[in-house]
């Protein structure tokens, strides 16, 4: 199944209504809950102070790396108005990681953080099985908000892109086939969610069906598997995450990598410097296939190393994340906005920087979480060998 993003009334929907619908419901529900708790703080401190209100409160958000440059620059800004709001210091600590590795920090006790935002919300049901392989009898992420949106693409380089005519993975399979040599590349799906979103739609166009629709027996079969490493085969790179593999790409040139599977917003964020550099432009491909949508999910975890202040803070956080100001502050770093209220911005979605307003192609559902696992290791087979990750 595959739904098609359209245009209505000179607006461009990303969601079906019935989606749409129960987005903008989350958001609404989740501005009054904690617009409620923070009017009865505010009420308790005018009141003449609460017992136990901390001077500072200090907590983790650990995010991914094609956020990276959003968030640095949104986050001194919440801090401010926190402390104006609130007269209360907060410190957001950010670390940085590839999904997976967030994963794996997580659960391995290695970072503790009180917030958490993967690249997709596919990944929360795998974080909670996980949890809970663990030992633990609780599920660790209860409750979740989209913060943006953006699109797995094939990031090209304008000058391969117009002597291929490259238009999605079937297209790149095809070339390899024919012994076009070509530099490929896409992060490290066992640390990415944009490497694992890449090698699904790599599998996608290999069998000739949907995300949704791929099963294992798709994953093992081996005229699947030889395309798919056929293609794998002219990677020279594997990134640790998206962003950072974004921005490799953008400072290495066209003579590095020829084409390669990132998010939108990657290119958005890259286009300007590197065209001064090499004076070639980034493009965004947007394959005939379809394309993953990833939301970007906001969590305050459910675990005892979070305290109420955290929590509340962190909450504050997502508001502030949600709000139109910090929404049009994203579409400078190449996101769609989450919150519904916010238009997306021509300014920035438009051929000169590399991307299309609307998104002419299907949109696909993800793969189950079976096929999703089953992906990861997979993958390990089909890949360039002679390549580290």
């Amino acid at each position: 199944m595959v739904m098609l993003l359209s245009r209505e009334r000179g607006k461009i929907r990303l969601f079906p209504r019935r989606g749409y619908i129960f987005l903008l419901t989350g958001i609404l529900i989740g501005f009054l809950t904690f617009s409620i708790i923070s009017f009865i703080f505010s009420v308790s401190m005018e009141g003449g102070g609460v017992i136990g209100v901390p001077e500072r409160i200090e907590f983790e958000f650990l995010y991914t790396s094609e956020k990276q440059s959003w968030i640095e620059e949104v986050t001194p800004k919440f801090e401010e108005w926190f402390k104006n709001k609130f007269d209360i210091e907060v410190k957001v600590r950010l670390i940085v990681q590839g999904t997976h590795e967030t994963i794996n920090s997580i659960l391995g006790g290695q970072i503790k953080p009180a917030a958490w935002s993967p690249a997709s919300s596919i990944w929360i049901p795998y974080l909670n099985e996980k949890w809970r392989n663990l030992g633990y009898d609780w599920t660790l992420v209860e409750e979740w908000t989209p913060l943006v949106i953006t699109p797995t693409v094939i990031g090209c380089w304008k000058s391969f892109l117009e002597q291929y005519n490259i238009s999605g993975f079937s297209n790149l399979i095809e070339l390899a086939k024919k012994g076009v040599e070509f530099k490929y590349g896409h992060p490290d799906p066992q640390l990415s969610n944009g490497g694992t979103t890449a090698v699904v739609l790599e599998f996608t166009a290999a069998a000739g069906k949907t995300p949704d629709q791929l099963t294992i027996e798709d994953l093992t079969n081996e005229t699947v598997k030889e395309a798919v490493r056929i293609l794998e085969s002219m990677a020279v790179n594997y990134g640790k995450s998206t962003g950072f593999f974004g921005k490799w790409a953008a400072e290495n040139g066209p003579d590095a990598i020829h084409v390669f599977a990132v998010y939108e917003n990657v290119i958005i964020d890259n286009s300007l410097t590197a065209f001064k550099k090499w004076n070639d432009s980034l493009v965004a491909v947007y394959p005939e296939e379809g394309v993953i949508l990833n939301d970007h999910p906001f969590a305050i975890l459910n675990a005892p190393w979070v305290n109420v202040w955290q929590r509340f803070a962190a909450s504050q956080y997502l508001i502030y994340l949600l709000s139109p100001s910090s929404q049009e502050l994203a579409q400078k770093h190449g996101f769609r906005p989450a919150n519904p209220s916010v238009p997306l911005d021509r300014n920035i979605f438009n051929e000169t920087n590399g991307v299309s307003l609307e998104i002419n192609v299907p949109v696909l559902k993800p793969p189950s979480g079976e096929v999703l696992e089953a992906i990861l290791t997979v993958w390990a087979d089909v890949k360039n060998q002679g390549l580290q990750g």
